[in-house]
């Protein structure tokens, strides 16, 4: 058996992560009806059929699983090989674009920008605040930032920060008057700040505790699509928040804001930047993940 080439390797990988010929083919910058045939030349010669096809679909084979395993984290090896040498080559240099919503964004703000313009002053760094889940792939983005929870499974996911835990506010103000939810079922008799999420649903507040897990739909007095306005209108006394823990951080800690069922709070979730595994890591990308692994060390978002 003749030994495939690296671009029939990398093409396989691009549409078996995909699943889908005209989006690895928009990827790799040639026609499906190309990728089509380099898989079936690919399989013929490899002598196992790696994909199974429909007229509306594409999944790799039990064999196809296999070795799109070995090869992503071969392809990363090579990948990381070839970049080790960018030193030597001069500067590390280029242009990263990130995708993330507005509270990830002021973290990699706070505790990567800074690092990032200390030691790789000619990468700029290009973020794209958006609520919205997108395919960072088809949308030119190099990485996105987004909890760690709601990432694809295809994706190689690098942490930043420490957990994030969501909470639920109210100014003493409102609280005087309203009184204190003691449970998550006292919310339905009270005011309550909705977060309209970017797909234009309303976000369903969750709650923990001792194994008991609820999902409440709140009438909400007011809807937001912002969390930074959802703690205004809190602080305001308007009604009860559920927000992001460091959205809130600094009108708890002026008091301004007190927290709300606390032992119904679920656990926290991390915060992740996640870019794609099959695709070759340019320098410039390199040096924003080594430095987000780094701030990540030091760094705290509690």
């Amino acid at each position: 058996m003749s030994r495939p080439s690296l671009n029939d390797l990398n093409a396989f990988v691009a549409v078996a992560t995909h699943r889908s010929f005209r989006r690895a083919a928009d990827e790799l910058g040639t026609a499906p009806s190309t990728l089509s045939h380099a898989m079936r030349a690919l399989e013929e010669r490899m002598g196992v059929r790696l994909l199974n096809r429909t007229t509306r679909s594409v999944s790799p084979t039990e064999a196809g699983f296999q070795l799109l395993g070995h090869l992503q984290s071969a392809l990363a090896s090579l990948d990381e090989a070839l970049d080790s040498v960018a030193a030597f080559r001069g500067k590390v240099a280029g242009t990263v674009r990130i995708n993330a919503p507005r509270l990830a964004a002021a973290l990699l703000v706070r505790d990567v920008l800074p690092l990032m313009s200390e030691r790789f002053p000619d990468v700029i760094v290009d973020v794209v605040v958006q609520g919205l889940l997108i395919d960072i792939v088809s949308a030119g983005f190099d990485a996105g930032m987004r909890l760690a929870d709601s990432i694809p499974k295809d994706m190689i996911a690098v942490p930043l920060g420490a957990p994030v835990r969501f909470i639920c506010v109210a100014s003493p103000a409102y609280l005087d008057r309203a009184g204190v939810p003691k449970t998550p079922e006292d919310l339905k008799r009270h005011r309550c700040i909705g977060h309209r999420l970017p797909s234009g649903k309303l976000y369903r507040w969750e709650f923990a505790r001792a194994g008991q897990e609820l999902t409440i739909d709140t009438t909400a007095s007011i809807l937001l699509d912002d969390e930074e306005l959802m703690v205004e209108a809190a602080v305001k006394g308007l009604g009860i928040a559920y927000v992001a823990g460091p959205a809130a951080a600094a009108a708890l800690a002026a008091g301004q804001l007190r927290a709300v069922l606390v032992s119904w709070m679920p656990g926290a979730e991390a915060l992740a930047v996640y870019y794609p595994g099959h695709r070759a890591v340019p320098p410039a990308l390199r040096a924003f993940l080594d430095v987000v692994r780094d701030a990540s060390k030091t760094g705290s978002n509690a």
